[in-house]
């Protein structure tokens, strides 16, 4: 089998369309993979995200109940349109549509309830619900596509320090109502939680205050 080239990393803005053309594929999913299914599929990724940039890609995850017991659901997903490659095949089974170089879905078949399921809902949630934290992601995700342009795993890895505290952050809150405007973030001491984000000489780095891993988070105004 040849190697298809992949498609080069480019990021355009938020498209209005990505919803609908989420609901219009998970409606043919949903019917597909009816008997693998346990639970609502998800759209996920910066599409899912309204008013943040991304690659015009439409993520979507389908909860299954288990990789093993989900392996017959590969040729259902193949039907329509999809390509299936070994990705992080520990933790899902992945496709994407219609090629590897040009791509228009992603569709990732994850066990309900495991903590790549959980981990993305909840930062997806998190840039929902964070505009702050949601524009400081665009911002570095545009650096990081200039500098990987064509080294999607480079890309990815390089975003990973950001994406890993903010939905830390959001699990310990248990998504909790966005702080109001003028409100602070503060542990049970008082301290102020205060999220920075920099590039710096081409680097791009997450700066976050350190809060213990067991602290409670409040609202002080």
């Amino acid at each position: 089998m040849v190697q298809q080239p992949e498609a080069a990393i480019y990021l355009v803005d938020y498209d209005p369309s990505w919803p609908a053309r989420f609901e219009a594929e998970r409606a043919q999913l949903a019917t597909a993979l009816a008997a693998w299914l346990a639970g609502p599929i998800e759209h996920i990724g910066s599409t899912a995200v309204p008013g943040l940039c991304a690659k015009p890609v439409i993520d979507i995850m389908a909860p299954v109940h288990s990789l093993e017991a989900s392996r017959p659901a590969l040729p259902a997903a193949q039907a329509l349109g999809y390509l299936y490659f070994p990705h992080r095949p520990a933790v899902m089974h992945w496709f994407c549509k219609p090629s590897p170089t040009l791509r228009t879905h992603h569709l990732h078949l994850v066990p309900a309830g495991s903590a790549l399921w959980r981990d993305r809902v909840v930062f997806r949630d998190c840039l929902r619900r964070q505009p702050s934290t949601a524009a400081a992601y665009a911002a570095l995700k545009r650096e990081l596509a200039a500098r990987h342009r064509d080294d999607r795993e480079a890309y990815t890895d390089a975003k990973a320090p950001f994406i890993g505290q903010p939905r830390r952050a959001a699990a310990r809150c248990a998504l909790s109502p966005s702080p109001a405007s003028g409100a602070r973030v503060t542990t049970r001491r008082g301290a102020p939680v205060r999220h920075t984000y920099r590039v710096t000489r081409g680097k791009a780095s997450a700066v976050v205050a350190r809060v213990p891993h067991r602290a409670d988070l409040s609202l002080a105004r």
